[in-house]
């Protein structure tokens, strides 16, 4: 036997071997009897797809999971008889637990009302593709609602100011959307409804009736409300510095009057010498002498 027989020999029994050794290590680990350990649960109702606001919630649309006991959910349900013909004031996505907070009270029904919070009014803003921020104004984002006027009282100068900021958009397009797209790709709309006070909705109805409205995509974590005076053509061609005023129109001159004949001038007297008087003493006789 050469040598390259004996290795090939070699090679074969060690191939051999591995596998035998290989299929009783697995004949062995499969024997061996599986633990379950039983893990205290209950059961919750969760979304059986996503689901948009405004949404009633149906008989499809809800399931039973169950749930650890040691990590309840609160305001879970964990009937789906609790949950049906509820509508939903937020969304939810698929396997999502359905809470209190999600649902819109018994009766209040479904759409978008329900989803209106307390005190709030929903206000529809008519915009175009390039005015919603290219299609990223979607449900659940923040803007700030600009107007531009073309004329105002105080000036014949166009003029654009932030008349409400910080607002809650509620839906985006004619119909309700609240599913956002996972990718981040914009989704066109042509009405966008906020949640606006009684106040901010006179001020967007005006400037809607008076001017162009445009919308200003915010960073949901900057709550700070947006403060300023508006930038009109001047400033904005002077990268906002105003021009100095135009000087005021001098006054027509005082007409000419002739001042009056000065008074003739009187010398004064001249002063009076000094007059003294010298007592003189000579011998036994006294006597004065004046001396100018």
């Amino acid at each position: 036997m050469n040598r390259t027989t004996r290795t090939i020999v070699v090679i074969a029994v060690a191939t051999v071997t591995a596998a035998i050794a290989s299929f009783g290590v697995y004949a062995a680990v499969k024997s061996i009897p599986v633990r379950e350990v039983e893990v205290a649960h209950s059961y919750v109702a969760v979304a059986a797809r996503a689901l948009p606001t405004g949404s009633r919630l149906g008989e499809k649309d809800v399931k039973l999971v169950a749930w650890p006991s040691k990590s309840p959910v609160t305001g879970a349900f964990s009937k789906v008889e609790d949950v049906l013909n509820r509508g939903l004031i937020a969304s939810v996505l698929e396997n999502e637990p359905v809470t209190e907070s999600k649902l819109a009270p018994i009766e209040a029904g479904a759409g978008l009302p329900p989803s209106i919070p307390q005190g709030m009014r929903a206000m529809s803003v008519k915009v175009d593709e390039v005015i919603g921020v290219a299609g990223f104004v979607v449900p659940g984002t923040r803007v700030d609602v600009v107007v531009t006027v073309r004329q105002t009282k105080s000036s014949d100068e166009p003029m654009s100011r932030t008349v409400v900021s910080n607002v809650l958009v509620l839906t985006a397009g004619t119909r309700i959307d609240q599913e956002k797209s996972k990718d981040g790709k914009p989704l066109p709309s042509t009405v966008v409804t906020l949640a606006v006070d009684p106040p901010d909705a006179e001020r967007i109805a005006l400037a809607s009736s008076e001017g162009k409205i445009s919308l200003a995509l915010r960073n949901p974590l900057d709550v700070a409300p947006t403060d300023t005076t508006g930038i009109r053509v001047t400033a904005l061609m002077n990268r906002g510095v105003v021009a100095d005023p135009a000087p005021a129109p001098k006054a027509a001159p005082a007409p000419l009057r002739r001042a009056p004949a000065p008074a003739p001038i009187v010398e004064a007297p001249a002063p009076k010498a000094p007059i003294y008087v010298v007592e003189t003493i000579r011998a036994a006789k006294r006597s004065e002498e004046v001396v100018r």
